[in-house]
């Protein structure tokens, strides 16, 4: 059987109405599961990232910003199908993996003023003057400092999910959660941590035990992302190490200092925390998050990991749909 769609690669957009047009098109009768190739690309520092849209309709669009460091949107594309049903969800790869270019100086490159000009670039490129934001893990990282430090217009929500907004509190949530896990397992994270060696085998299977009970708790065999089939890089392990550090509950790279705790108080639009009931991002560290933010929601998905799109797709979809629903009841600019 012919794909549903062949490949389309724009080395600029001249609108967003355009793209929009070739993903109609491409996607009548598609089944939403089946791969994806990209819609295009957009001019960044450094380099180009590439796009995908799924979804239509007239609604504001949603702007999903990955994972990572170092992580990909293709997991993504499979897993959006409810927001989607009523509005477009644009996708993109963070510059160094995915279908985007690679980085060539990392120094340079993988730093944070630098991904939140990414998300300028897509929205200026893609005329999005009125978007959603939705940011995973260190995507809510590239989302939070794009608020505080772009003064953008045009945002009528933001939604952090299982969010990497404190990175000493990410370690202390890591450390919490590894205290869970069996005892030789503990041993050997201990041991890596003290001998500084992360390539053990005995370290390998206690992160492999710790992903298994707060990263995706679905099993591999169980998990239905082909979209991520045709991704040349679906995970740049040297940019993650590069920002963050060899394992989660281990920051030594560039993000080691990072804290906004204290600036949260100064977000003034609807703002959504949705964490999974076994999350790394820990709900109780979502619920003082919200605390800092007015009128901000917190919502724990019952059974999710931090791969919480993974775990509970549907409970996903639905939390983000009904947040979203609920903040385009609010005038634009209103406290």
């Amino acid at each position: 059987m012919k794909p549903c769609l062949a490949k389309k690669p724009m080395t600029s957009i001249r609108s967003f109405s355009h793209a929009l047009v070739i993903a109609a098109v491409g996607l009548a009768g598609c089944a939403s599961q089946r791969p994806l190739p990209d819609d295009g690309f957009v001019d960044v520092p450094g380099g180009r990232v590439a796009f995908r849209v799924i979804g239509g309709g007239g609604s504001v669009p949603v702007l999903l910003i990955h994972g990572g460091p170092g992580g990909t949107s293709c997991a993504y594309a499979s897993t959006v199908d409810g927001i989607a049903s009523s509005r477009p969800v644009v996708l993109y790869d963070q510059l160094g993996s995915g279908n985007s270019d690679r980085m060539l100086d990392l120094k340079r490159d993988a730093v944070l003023p630098r991904f939140v000009m990414e998300v300028q670039a897509i929205r200026e490129q893609l005329h999005l003057k009125e978007v959603h934001l939705v940011g995973h893990s260190w995507g809510a990282t590239v989302a939070l400092e794009y608020l505080l430090t772009a003064n953008p217009t045009g945002v009528r929500s933001v939604s952090f999910v299982g969010p990497l907004l404190s990175t000493r509190r990410w370690v202390e949530d890591a450390n919490e959660l590894v205290r869970q896990l069996p005892q030789d397992a503990q041993d050997a994270i201990r041991a890596a941590k003290s001998t500084g060696n992360y390539d053990t085998p005995r370290f390998k299977a206690a992160n492999e035990i710790f992903e298994a009970n707060f990263g995706a708790r679905t099993p591999r065999e169980q998990r239905h992302l082909p979209v991520c089939a045709s991704t040349p890089v679906r995970f740049n392990a040297q940019l993650y190490e590069y920002m963050w550090g060899p394992s989660e509950f281990v920051a030594n790279g560039t993000l080691r200092d990072y804290d906004r705790f204290a600036q949260l108080s100064t977000l003034k639009l609807p703002t959504l925390f949705l964490v999974g009931e076994y999350d790394e991002a820990r709900p109780d560290t979502a619920r003082e998050f919200q605390a800092q933010v007015p009128g901000a929601i917190v919502k724990v998905i019952a059974g999710a990991g931090h791969s919480v799109t993974i775990d509970q797709t549907a409970a996903f979809n639905a939390a983000i749909a009904e947040f979203i629903l609920g903040a385009e009841k609010v005038r634009p600019g209103s406290d």
